[in-house]
């Protein structure tokens, strides 16, 4: 028995010397290195898998606005008009352009934002004398829509007395200096477009695009998220180019004002330009059309390379930057009678 015990004493001494306590300063490095590496694969695909999923929910709220337009369509027998103009009997001498609703606006109807839509009075104009906002609507205007905003931007108010939108309705090419009237495409003053006026096809006409939220930037200009504006209509390049960057009313400040800063963009310039976008007005021509917002605004976008299209038949397009600017402004038009295909 005891030389047994003794057997077995000698074999743990000859195993315990074979047992190691720690790493080895070598080791400890490789695999802090390992974990480095891992660290720089997962990072970026992380990323990237949050870009997607922005631009799929960007994607998906582009499709209830068409869902929602296409409802009005039927309800009514046309699309909403990309903006309103139209006397106000009880003040006649209000410019009618100060109406100003928005498309968005209109479809509030049709969309699950019952907030929006029972708080809202379209009957009376967003302005009254000097551009101050009416009393009617001043609670109505600040509900936000989560239909109306990108997950890939702030979501934010860019201006205290406002709910914005990353979304806005084509107006065409940005033809006749950026007019608001009587545009090659489905949106524009008082358009009421009608599903047979549509002849280019609605999968090749464009409906609704994005662009991101303005802000003032501290230090130097941005396109993404500043504008030039020039009191003066026609639109022209030197125009442009003469004018002021804005420091008041950042793109896109306002889901119910359908004008080129909120709801409208129109295929002037291609999508994300380095060209900024340019605002003007309209200052004289009599009640009917004075201070009649004229712009030339480029669809933008937070997603890499490209922005989200929604096509006059609800489906849904990723545009890349660096689309050729025929094919984009043929896309704008809705009975420019082009064959190009939808890129």
């Amino acid at each position: 028995m005891r030389s047994r015990v003794v057997a077995s004493s000698q074999r743990s001494d000859s195993i315990g010397p074979q047992i190691r306590g720690g790493f080895s300063l070598v080791e400890l490095l490789i695999v802090i290195a390992i974990i480095g590496i891992l660290i720089g694969i997962l990072i970026p695909a992380v990323q990237a898998s949050r870009a997607a999923a922005a631009r799929n929910t960007c994607g998906n709220n582009l499709r209830q606005i068409g869902i929602a337009t296409h409802n009005h369509e039927a309800a009514l027998g046309y699309f909403p008009n990309g903006s309103v103009a139209k006397e106000f009997p009880a003040q006649p001498f209000t410019a009618w352009t100060f109406y100003r609703w928005s498309a968005l606006a209109q479809l509030t109807p049709y969309l699950e934002n019952s907030a929006a839509y029972n708080a809202l009075d379209l009957s009376v104009p967003l302005y009254g004398a000097n551009f101050g906002l009416r009393p009617e609507n001043r609670e109505a205007i600040r509900i936000f829509v989560p239909e109306f905003l990108c997950p890939a931007d702030i979501q934010r108010s860019v201006d205290d007395e406002y709910a914005p939108t990353n979304y806005a309705m084509c107006a065409g090419t940005g033809a006749n200096g950026g007019s608001p009237f009587d545009t090659d495409g489905m949106f524009f003053i008082n358009s009421q477009t009608t599903v047979a006026k549509i002849t280019d096809g609605l999968s090749k006409s464009a409906l609704a695009s994005e662009s991101p939220l303005g802000r003032k930037l501290a230090d130097g200009h941005d396109p993404r998220f500043e504008y030039r504006i020039k009191y003066a209509s026609p639109l022209t390049d030197v125009l442009c180019d003469q004018g002021d960057w804005a420091i008041t009313y950042p793109r896109g400040f306002a889901w119910v004002n359908g004008e080129f800063r909120c709801g409208l963009y129109n295929h002037h310039d291609t999508p994300n330009t380095a060209v900024p976008d340019c605002m003007g007005v309209q200052l004289g021509g009599g009640v009917k059309v004075q201070f009649a917002p004229y712009g030339w605004r480029a669809a933008r976008s937070n997603h890499p390379g490209g922005v989200n299209v929604l096509l006059a038949d609800g489906s849904l397009r990723f545009v890349g930057d660096e689309v050729d600017a025929a094919v984009w402004k043929d896309l704008a038009t809705i009975a420019g009678g082009e064959t190009s295909a939808v890129p």
